[in-house]
């Protein structure tokens, strides 16, 4: 029998690594060891860097767990708030690198305790487990020095492939959708480009942003059902998906049409990775149609924002974190008009893919609001958002009204040239800027009942998503819906 001592970083007189080694070595029995947890050394803010001096065979047990960075009670934070590696903010990667060297050669057991977690199919629950232990293995690795590595021999992964953008983004339409949302982005400066051989889904392009819209017999309305991202290698990008336990989608093809191997995301969402051109580009599956015309000046889709289940906000992290390489940015919560809702969003390195996240903390009501089920979001870039808002709203597309004591603030916080202010206003544009640049950024009226559409510019370094903004767009939404 052997008897681990583990301290809690809610203790009273023991709330340290430190101190729990110190009374385990004074101790000085061979049944005597240490616990050391993730948590309790990363929420107290301590150095785990002293654990690879303790001697290995000391150390009795490992457990791992996640967090997001929290201001609250230490006890409340560890019993509610515990994550799967890699979906939350603490860096587990280096922590277990200093257990490792210290010698540790038992399990690595996940003690996490989530609301969420409780309430969740255990299968799923087993998968998200065991994908965020080959993602923690994959990080750990570079961290060890040869030897240890040697020793603790970790899984390797098929890397991540670099991402090269957005190839396209799919909605599902039915047939009114279909057509309104057509409208929306032929006013936009979308062109239909191409039918597909074999399915009746249409291609809508202007610059390198594609909107493939499906007209898939069983929709109901417009949703988001797929993304494509443009990878150095997509088969390798597959054997990746596959090998950190991401459902691989069958699908049916034309015998001269790409193959696009395809995952499923935890909220349903497929995931193609696709070539852009050459041999074997998903393009070439297309009939050409109309001619692009000049357009508005959309270059390219900037972001694609999800609503995720409740249930599957953490997972979907984690997947997109470790399937595709995103990297988090960062999270915020915003006042909506029905409460709470918390973002998350993420980016590859070089930002050419970015995918955000947000999900209701308390679940939505229906009787005092026109609800729209798990709102979502394709975002498109320009170089010059006022003089595409310009051609935009002179081809008539529908531009989501904002109310005009928003410029009001915006004139007193921010104080915009006169005729930018103005401009602005004429053309129901919103403005954010940090030390880094500025936002700005014009949203649609909801398509299909779910799905909207936003042209947004960046100007310098601004990397953010003007989330300041978000609770007037949702409520000038809510206001149109109401009318």
């Amino acid at each position: 029998m052997r008897v681990c001592y583990e301290a809690l970083a809610w203790g009273r007189f023991v709330n340290t690594y430190e101190r729990s080694w110190e009374i385990v070595r004074r101790g000085d029995h061979p049944a005597l060891g240490l616990c050391v947890d993730s948590f309790h050394i990363l929420s107290r803010g301590s150095d785990p860097a002293g654990i690879a001096d303790i001697p290995g065979e000391k150390l009795f047990f490992l457990q791992l767990a996640d967090a997001p960075h929290m201001d609250m009670d230490v006890l409340q934070w560890s019993r509610h708030y515990r994550l799967f590696p890699g979906q939350g903010a603490f860096d587990l990667a280096a922590f277990l690198g200093h257990v490792l060297t210290a010698g540790y050669r038992g399990p690595l057991s996940l003690e996490v305790f989530n609301d969420v977690f409780r309430q969740s199919d255990p299968a799923r629950a087993a998968v998200d487990a065991h994908r965020s232990l080959l993602a923690l293995q994959e990080l750990t690795a570079p961290k060890l020095a040869a030897s240890v590595r040697e020793r603790a021999r970790p899984l390797e992964l098929p890397p991540a492939q670099e991402l090269r953008g957005h190839a396209f983004v799919e909605l599902t339409v039915d047939a009114g959708a279909g057509e309104e949302v057509a409208s929306a982005l032929a006013a936009l400066g979308f062109a239909r480009t191409g039918r597909h051989a074999s399915k009746p889904v249409q291609l809508w392009q202007q610059g390198e942003a594609r909107v493939l819209l499906n007209n898939a017999p069983d929709a109901r309305g417009a949703a988001i059902a797929a993304l494509g991202v443009e990878t150095a290698d997509p088969t390798a990008s597959a054997r990746r998906a596959e090998a950190l336990l991401a459902p691989v989608l069958p699908r049916v093809r034309g015998e001269a049409e790409a193959d696009l191997p395809a995952v499923a995301a935890p909220d349903g969402t497929s995931v193609f990775f696709c070539q852009g051109d050459g041999p074997g580009s998903w393009l070439a599956d297309f009939a050409p149609l109309d001619p692009a015309p000049a357009g508005t000046g959309i270059t390219s889709v900037d972001h694609v924002a999800l609503t995720q289940p409740f249930d599957h906000f953490d997972e979907a992290t984690l997947f997109y974190r470790s399937v595709l390489g995103l990297r988090p940015q960062h999270a915020s919560e915003v006042a909506a008009p029905f409460g709470l809702v918390r973002n998350r969003t993420m980016a590859d390195p070089a930002q050419s893919v970015r995918v955000g996240m947000s999900v209701s903390v308390l679940r939505r009501g229906s009787e005092w609001q026109p609800a729209v089920p798990d709102p979502q979001h394709v975002a498109f870039a320009t170089s010059d958002l006022i003089a595409t808002a310009r051609a935009a709203r002179a081809a008539g597309a529908p531009v989501l009204d904002i109310p005009d004591n928003y410029y009001d603030d915006l004139d007193a916080r921010v104080a915009p040239p006169p005729e930018v202010l103005a401009a602005m206003r004429e053309l129901e544009i919103l403005y954010d800027r940090n030390d880094d640049g500025e936002f700005l950024h014009f949203y649609t009226a909801v398509l299909g009942g779910r799905v909207f559409l936003e042209v947004v510019q960046r100007i310098g370094g601004y990397a953010g998503y003007g989330e300041v903004n978000a609770p007037v767009r949702m409520a000038a939404h809510r206001r149109a819906r109401r009318a």
